[in-house]
């Protein structure tokens, strides 16, 4: 039997979780601007969400208290967004389900078959190699090259005339 990778990434799925999380703790961010988790966590922040970090490295990231383990946040988590090699993902995903959050979201490459059976017997909902951010902007409508809602659609190239 083959790992279907697709059941993880049904847009109804992707467009419920963005629509219904509030607060999301994001395993592995960053406090250096130029790493991706830094660049999603900012850009989440921005659109409304509470981010919670939740790296031991690190004591603060965004003004937020930074977590060693998930089982440490002391306030409900909607969604666990995990910027960690897919060898960690099990353990992670038996914290998340300990913790009490409702979903697992697994950024690009994060893949890891174990990790995803673990959140759902644990009654979690499971997105895997898909970045939250991309997704967001995606259902949201808020594509833009930086990441960005310019609040402005055109088809005049080269900017404003």
């Amino acid at each position: 039997m083959t790992f279907d990778l697709s059941r993880y990434q049904d847009p109804l799925t992707i467009q419920r979780v963005i629509h219904t999380a509030k607060t999301i703790a994001i395993v592995g961010l960053s406090k250096n601007e130029l790493r991706a988790s830094y660049f999603v966590g900012f850009y989440l922040r921005r659109h409304g969400y509470r981010v919670i970090p939740v790296n031991p490295r690190e004591r603060e990231i965004f003004g937020e208290k930074s977590f060693k383990r998930l089982t440490d946040v002391p306030v409900p988590v909607d969604i666990v967004n995990v910027f960690r090699a897919p060898d960690a993902l099990p353990g992670i995903a038996e914290e998340a389900v300990a913790a009490g959050a409702k979903n697992l979201w697994c950024q690009f490459s994060v893949i890891n078959e174990e990790g995803g059976r673990i959140a759902e017997s644990g009654g979690m909902s499971v997105i895997m190699d898909r970045c939250l951010k991309v997704e967001h902007a995606r259902y949201v409508g808020r594509m833009h090259w930086l990441g960005f809602n310019t609040q402005r659609i055109t088809s005049v190239r080269g900017g404003l005339q």
